[in-house]
């Protein structure tokens, strides 16, 4: 199972967060880096993580719709 570092964005849902992972991609011509966002729905059962905690979220199996990750820990 694939394991990323983000930061809790939203805490607004019921038992889900939004957790923003950042990581640097490099461009294809220039060289440069820069960075890329993607916001991922993770599970949360006993909503305990607040918006501004950096956390470890894990991939899963379908929970619903758009939820394929669960929260593991909090760093």
């Amino acid at each position: 199972m694939r394991k990323l570092q983000g930061t809790v964005v939203s805490d607004k849902m019921n038992k889900t967060r939004v957790v923003a992972v950042e990581r640097l991609k490099k461009h294809p011509r220039y060289g440069k880096y820069f960075k890329v966002t993607r916001r991922f729905k993770a599970h949360d059962e006993k909503n305990e993580y607040k918006t501004g905690d950096k956390v470890v979220i894990q991939e899963t199996r379908p929970i619903s719709r758009e939820k394929r990750w669960v929260i593991v820990e909090k760093i």
